[in-house]
């Protein structure tokens, strides 16, 4: 690239100013909570620095554990200061941000809380701050509709003056009776445009882009379909265990923790047809029509198209680790999984006949994050006689995490005299273009729902949609007999079982241990 093409690249790829949130107060069930020191106050910390939330913006932090607002402020200090979210931290800015934090002690499951809750905020107001009112139900699900109802009985759930959003944290249910019902509740008590379901991967950049990727871009759109491609791979590991996460995953499992929500998200937005304009319920009535194609399995079909795994001891880098039986919290003859791996088929018009593959675990030997699509070989009668003979497919893998970026491989000729064919990428960096200064995914959700903007977040009917393809896998796994967990050693690519998804189509999955794609084998 020539340094007059890089200059206006660089110019060109800038980070904009990002737009200023609505005046309110953001109240956070659970602040004392792990989810608010990690995510949602580096998150906050960090819009306040690039100018994004008006002056009349406060955080109301409430919890079971006792603290005065000093304390408080003090606690989300150290956790900002330690994230590495929060970008560019300072001092100085923290002054600043801090003395928009205030705290107040109370038991969501307490009815008696909400009217101090009530009186407390009141009071914020007639001192000057905003009558809107920004819920963030940052606690363990079961949680949320007692906290709903609580707000409706102090009369917080609707405003004489100014608006009442809720945020609300996956997962959302953990079957389609509880998530249709948790829906029902909520809705008695807010308006759906007023409820913003949460899932952080729809917040990232590499999974907005896709949709930019893909209807933005004349040269790939009209190959996005089942005449030239494959199959789609959707891959998300991580190398972490269940840390103190276990009392949640005996419960939940790989399947309702990622596939549920997640994946299934990341399926619908590769998948989609265009919208008619990007907004809720355009992007939102799209990917609902993506899982409503999506076929809910037999028990037969569940035990052909899906793997489950857990992982066992092994070694992760230079350390050697438990298995999942022996982390602090688990039964001993645990029988929940930390891997799953399913084949879906979109029967649509666009995809019949293309597999999608889709697989999470944890323990594994990287941490990835990252859809890939494989498109039809081509003849290739031309370079039979070549040297290196027949080289990969196209395959444009689109990574969502780490090191955000799209590329694209295809074959190339190597240099010399001969005919010699090599598969080579090109590609796109987030972090080489814009550099480390793109909003990550809690500050682009929050201040969305600051906005009035649901278009990144899940509506009633996909949240249920989703439900109606996991449920009844989760149904036929409790009919058929437990694998012989475990079944991988930590550090490993996973179930060894989970190749057969795969084979039967001649595909193969992308080795985790290279982390090259499996086209340029």
């Amino acid at each position: 690239m020539t340094p007059v093409i890089e200059a206006e690249v660089e110019q060109k790829l800038k980070r904009p100013a990002l737009p200023e949130g609505d005046p309110c107060t953001l109240v956070i069930f659970g602040a004392s909570g792990d989810l608010t020191r990690r995510k949602l106050i580096p998150a906050l910390y960090d819009l306040c620095g690039a100018g994004c939330m008006n002056a009349r913006f406060e955080v109301v932090g409430t919890g079971r554990t006792p603290m005065t607002d000093e304390q408080f402020r003090e606690s989300m200090h150290e956790a900002a200061k330690s994230s590495k979210d929060a970008r560019n931290f300072s001092e100085e800015k923290w002054a600043k941000f801090a003395k928009r934090l205030r705290y107040i002690v109370g038991d969501p499951a307490s009815s008696g809380f909400y009217s101090d809750l009530r009186s407390f905020l009141e009071e914020m107001q007639r001192n000057g701050s905003s009558p809107n009112l920004l819920f963030y139900v940052s606690t363990p699900a079961s949680f949320a509709g007692e906290i709903v109802s609580g707000l409706q009985s102090a009369a917080l759930n609707q405003r004489e003056q100014g608006w009442s959003r809720i945020i609300l944290e996956k997962p959302f249910g953990r079957d389609l009776g509880s998530a249709r019902a948790l829906n029902e509740s909520v809705l008695k008590v807010f308006d759906e445009a007023n409820v913003y379901r949460i899932d952080h991967y729809l917040g990232k950049e590499t999974v907005q882009n896709i949709l930019v990727f893909r209807f933005a871009n004349s040269i790939f759109e009209p190959v996005w379909n089942r005449n030239y491609v494959e199959y789609v791979e959707i891959t998300a590991a991580e190398t972490l265990g269940v840390e103190r996460r276990a009392a949640f995953y005996e419960e939940t499992g790989a399947l309702r923790d990622m596939v549920a929500n997640h994946l299934l998200q990341l399926t619908a937005l590769t998948a989609m047809e265009p919208p008619v304009a990007f907004d809720a319920d355009s992007v939102r009535e799209q990917k609902v029509q993506v899982f409503r194609s999506i076929r809910p399995m037999s028990v037969e079909e569940v035990a052909a198209h899906t793997v489950r795994g857990q992982y066992g001891p092994g070694r992760i880098g230079d350390t050697d680790v438990p298995g999942y039986r022996q982390e602090p919290g688990v039964k001993p003859d645990s029988l929940a999984e930390t891997f799953a791996a399913v084949r879906l088929q979109v029967d649509n018009w666009r995809w019949a006949g293309v597999p999608f593959y889709v697989r999470t675990g944890k323990r594994l030997a990287t941490n990835v994050t990252e859809i890939k699509v494989h498109f039809k070989r081509t003849p290739q009668a031309l370079f039979a006689g070549s040297d290196t003979g027949k080289f990969g497919p196209n395959v444009v893998s689109l990574r969502i995490q780490p090191d955000e970026g799209i590329s694209v491989a295809f074959g190339a000729k190597r240099p010399g005299t001969h005919m010699s064919t090599v598969p080579v990428k090109a590609n796109f960096s987030y972090a080489d273009a814009f550099g480390g200064n793109t909003p990550v995914a809690y500050e682009t959700l929050i201040l969305d729902a600051m906005r009035g903007d649901a278009t990144l977040f899940t509506r009633r009917d996909e949240v249920e949609s989703e439900w109606k393809i996991i449920t009844p896998i989760e149904e036929a796994w409790a009919q058929l007999p437990a694998p012989g967990f475990p079944n991988y050693a930590a550090g490993s690519e996973g179930p060894a079982d989970a190749v057969r998804l795969l084979e039967p189509d001649g595909h193969r999955w992308m080795s985790m241990l290279r982390q090259e794609p499996n086209d340029a084998d």
